[in-house]
């Protein structure tokens, strides 16, 4: 009775191993909570990195309604509208400092560029209305405010810009994704140049241009424009004259950033998207399969599963090709993915 027992026992493990080694890995992880999450196809597959940015005893890390940028050293730079304005990590998730109290409550899309020998943090600032430069430790070095001299302005309060994209000359764009919807370009002295694009669904207009990039995959290089309400990125050149559409494959697209020739976007419709060179669809990942937690700011911690994304703001891959996912969310969501391919 007891070899038999033993052959009952032994029999029941070698199923259930075999079972479990049959599942994907993501599936398997999805389930039981253990395994590796691995998500993406082919040359972008990546691993969920767990509890990655948590903070000590537990505490939130606040409204999470903005970006994610990396500097040269391997460090992560998270937007919250807390008056830790930017939190800076490393890369394994410690938190190594805070700053910009003057600036909580608005502090969005962030871009940090090497000058010189030196790196600094441009961004925009919805609440306050402006744009403005600083160095990597928050010491500010210039604000330019709403473009009063465009004509398309009454007033200030109409100017929430969302988005920046420096030039290699020190020129710049912003979008007014949440204010009139404009494209505003400005020297490399941030001299206010143009407008162009403006409201509308019609091929070159805009409804919430969100994020903006130069699309340096392409001869001459192109300023990349993700659309958000209109459910699709455009190509404008850097005169500001619309040269493309690109849709099809995205919900509401918030954010986009290059690594070689792949793209990706967070999309607020809950999940990213890594577009190839030809602006094919290469892969989904952590597409949220609930419709009601989508693109919703409110979503509480026992909603959030681990390989599942809420509502994508902002995406960012690293030197090293890791990628960072921000999701707006009250209470704060920044999670890693870990190229394992």
């Amino acid at each position: 009775m007891r070899f038999l027992r033993f052959l009952q026992i032994t029999s029941l493990f070698l199923i259930s191993s075999f079972a479990a080694s049959c599942k994907p890995a993501g599936a398997s992880a999805l389930e039981t909570g253990d395994d590796p999450i691995v998500l993406g196809t082919g040359a972008h597959q990546y691993r969920w990195v767990r509890n990655w940015g948590a903070l000590d005893g537990g505490k939130d890390l606040g409204n999470t309604h903005g970006c994610v940028a990396h500097d040269a050293a391997g460090r992560i730079y998270v937007n919250t509208d807390t008056e830790n304005a930017v939190m800076v990590f490393d890369a394994a998730g410690k938190l190594l400092k805070t700053w910009g109290r003057e600036f909580a409550g608005g502090m969005h899309g962030m871009q940090i560029v090497k000058e010189g020998e030196k790196e600094f943090l441009y961004a925009v600032h919805t609440s306050r209305h402006e744009v403005l430069k600083c160095t990597l430790d928050g010491e500010v070095q210039w604000t330019v405010g709403w473009p009063a001299t465009s004509g398309v302005y009454e007033k200030k309060e109409q100017y929430n810009p969302t988005s920046i994209a420096v030039l290699p000359d020190g020129a710049f764009f912003v979008a007014d994704g949440y204010g009139l919807s404009w494209i505003h370009k400005y020297d490399k002295d941030h001299q206010y140049v143009k407008s162009f694009a403006g409201p509308g669904t019609e091929p070159g207009q805009c409804r919430t241009p969100h994020g903006l990039l130069l699309d340096t995959r392409v001869t001459p290089p192109v300023l990349l424009v993700a659309d958000r309400e209109n459910g699709r990125l455009q190509t404008f050149d850097l005169d500001g004259k619309h040269l493309s559409v690109i849709s099809g494959m995205l919900r509401r697209p918030c954010h986009m950033h290059l690594r070689g020739k792949d793209l990706v976007v967070a999309d607020l419709a809950g999940r990213v998207t890594i577009l190839n060179e030809k602006n094919e669809l290469v892969c989904h990942l952590g597409d949220q399969p609930d419709e009601a937690l989508r693109a919703q700011n409110g979503v509480a911690k026992d909603k959030w599963k681990d390989g599942v994304f809420l509502s994508p703001h902002c995406a960012e891959w690293d030197a090293k090709g890791d990628l960072y996912v921000l999701d707006w969310n009250a209470l704060g969501r920044v999670s890693k993915l870990e190229r394992v391919k």
